[in-house]
């Protein structure tokens, strides 16, 4: 587990919408594998444009949003305990925007989850609004729940797989992903994908493909050999591949149970910013997506210590 974020609480946001009850009992199932609290948040926008007055607002109608909020909380309170009947439950309302409300909680949390879609006091949480600004600049690492459009649930088997390319965010992103592994009981997928930007078809033919592909798995392999000693029991599979990161990645979610990626990243992985090969999983996955950022692990960027 990540030292400065030991013994936080796993927060869930809540918004009344079924997709965020799922987001919920993954959380719930994470808090009690890291024998945590669970918070559950719904954010109630006062200051709306369809409530210019804000603070302003009737008692009245002040009151009715706080017990719509509250009766949301109660809804995800039941859920959370459903799945992890002996995890403390803690619920809050809170009044403001939901970006930069639940940005600020994550500088208190260990690990924030939130739903793909969302409604009521979440209302617009669309990626590409306040999860995309969330996973942007949360303090800790934020997991984007989609549930399978087929049948509606949320895979719990599977590997974890993380992708790698050696960047200070890829370091950050393998070490939670270890970490969830080993708490989780799964297999460690290790993603790592390279590109040449040799497009001249003549030039082509005439590359070393399989020497190349070879010196691609021995880069992966000192990455990894730090992280295996550290985490002997979990088991560790590779795929080194001549591929694009986010189609790569897409395809091993079919069958996990997470994806974990670093919000930017370098080489294999160039121009790895929200908007790329993030926002495209946090699109498209068929699992959750875990992003996280370099500065939510002060020593992953050099490894294992």
């Amino acid at each position: 587990m990540i030292a400065q974020h030991a013994g936080l609480p796993v927060v869930a946001g809540v918004d009344g919408s079924e997709r965020a009850l799922q987001a919920v009992r993954w959380a719930a199932r994470e808090a009690d594998r890291r024998t945590v609290a669970l918070r559950l948040m719904t954010v109630c926008g006062w200051m709306t444009d369809q409530h210019p007055e804000g603070p302003g607002l009737s008692p009245e109608y002040r009151e009715k949003l706080l017990t719509v909020a509250r009766g949301h909380l109660g809804t995800a309170v039941t859920a959370a305990r459903e799945v992890a009947p002996g995890i403390e439950v803690a619920q809050e309302v809170r009044a403001g925007f939901p970006a930069p409300v639940l940005t600020e909680e994550s500088t208190r949390t260990q690990l924030l989850v939130l739903s793909d879609r969302g409604q009521g006091g979440f209302t617009g949480l669309l990626l590409g609004s306040v999860a995309v600004a969330v996973v942007a600049h949360a303090s800790c690492p934020v997991v984007v729940v989609r549930a399978s459009m087929s049948a509606g649930l949320v895979p719990d088997t599977g590997p974890v797989v993380v992708g790698v390319d050696g960047s200070p965010t890829s370091e950050a992103a393998l070490a939670f992903a270890f970490d969830t592994a080993a708490r989780r009981r799964a297999p460690l997928l290790v993603v790592h994908t390279w590109q040449d930007l040799m497009l001249d078809p003549k030039v082509a033919p005439l590359l070393d493909w399989d020497a190349r592909a070879a010196t691609e798995r021995r880069v992966l392999a000192e990455r990894l050999a730090g992280w295996s000693e550290k985490y002997p029991d979990v088991e560790v599979r590779r795929l080194v591949t001549r591929d694009r990161p986010a189609r790569a990645l897409r395809e091993q979610s079919v069958d996990a149970q997470l994806v974990v990626v670093g919000s930017r990243g370098r080489g294999g992985f160039a121009g790895l910013l929200l908007g790329s090969v993030s926002q495209t999983l946090l699109h498209h996955s068929h699992c959750p997506v875990a992003v996280v950022r370099p500065a939510e692990t002060e020593g992953a960027a050099t490894g294992p210590v």
